[in-house]
């Protein structure tokens, strides 16, 4: 039997002058198989690396973005909340209003109504300086927060002239006259094209569509596009950047992949290079009541949803 020496599995002085290996050259060494959950891993890491490295640019004037889409759970709430707070955790200045009687991205931002809310704003019972409130996730991060009460709000406004500008009206007021220098406002929608997505739309100088990649996921865009060319034709000229962003994404199918490709070849202007994986955190993250960037600022759904801001601040 041969002798074992240690000598001979010592790398020599030639070996070495070679060079080490660095983190991402080991990386691509042990994942760089035919394993897709090494190759996941991979992507994943090489990601954060790039995109951490980036910093947000900053708008220096007020862009309004209403995130909408008619369709329910394709995770518009989920989109508002984790890409609002990835900007506050840039310092950036960011103003939420929940516009969904769910009132789901007021819980998830740390702001729970307690007496006056957006409801009173648009039914003239309160300014939007009496209810506007820091989140305590970020303090550049402030909420116009949303009740249950919302929801009979299109029968109470059925005979008031252009009540499809209430929202307008009373959000520019307060902009003008408070002396806060928001640099977003992100409107969270319901899931209709009903009054209050009107109100947004006609409020709002861009929107950001969340699309839930799934076998429907181009049913109802089209429609939601037309209500956008009529909003910017009969109420606000200035609606003119459309954002898509795909959500929930499962790397793991070839149908999710295909779908994807489906989406950007249908709209490939208007679709977001970046895309949100399905993870477990963002549900985890959702029943804790924050926002990924607070609860898991490393996974890669929070990665995802900072470099679509990146790419969000750019598309001016």
């Amino acid at each position: 039997m041969e002798e074992f020496k240690w000598e001979d599995r010592i790398p020599s002085a030639r070996e070495l002058r070679g060079g080490f290996e660095n983190a991402d050259d080991i990386l691509s060494r042990i994942m760089g198989s035919d394993s897709s959950i090494g190759s996941d891993l991979l992507h994943d890491t090489l990601l954060a690396k790039s995109v951490n490295s980036k910093r947000i640019k900053r708008s220096g004037a007020t862009r309004i973005v209403s995130v909408t889409n008619q369709k329910g759970g394709v995770g518009k709430t989920t989109t508002t909340v984790n890409v609002a707070t990835s900007f506050a955790a840039e310092g950036i200045p960011v103003l939420v209003i929940d516009l969904d009687p769910q009132a789901n991205t007021s819980s998830s931002l740390g702001v729970r109504q307690r007496g006056k809310g957006i409801y009173e704003v648009m039914t003239g019972q309160a300014g939007m300086q009496e209810v506007v409130r820091e989140s305590p996730i970020f303090p550049s991060l402030e909420v116009v927060p949303s009740s249950i009460d919302l929801s009979a709000i299109e029968l109470e406004m059925a005979g008031e002239p252009q009540r499809e500008a209430v929202l307008k009206k009373y959000l520019f007021s307060y902009l003008e006259r408070s002396g806060k220098k928001y640099e977003y406002v992100f409107i969270d929608c319901a899931p209709s094209l009903g009054l209050l997505v009107l109100n947004a739309l006609t409020a709002s100088r861009e929107v950001l569509i969340p699309v839930q990649v799934e076998y429907y996921a181009l049913e109802g865009l089209n429609q939601l596009l037309r209500t956008i060319n009529l909003v910017r034709l009969n109420f606000n000229p200035d609606l003119k950047n459309v954002m898509m962003i795909l959500n929930m994404v499962d790397r793991r199918t070839i149908l999710s992949r295909k779908i994807c490709e489906a989406v950007r070849e249908a709209y490939p202007s208007l679709v977001l290079s970046s895309s949100i994986p399905r993870l477990v955190r963002v549900a985890e993250a959702a029943a804790a009541g924050e926002s990924l960037t607070s609860f898991d600022p490393s996974s890669p759904a929070a990665v995802a949803y900072r470099q679509a801001c990146i790419e969000i601040a750019e598309r001016l």
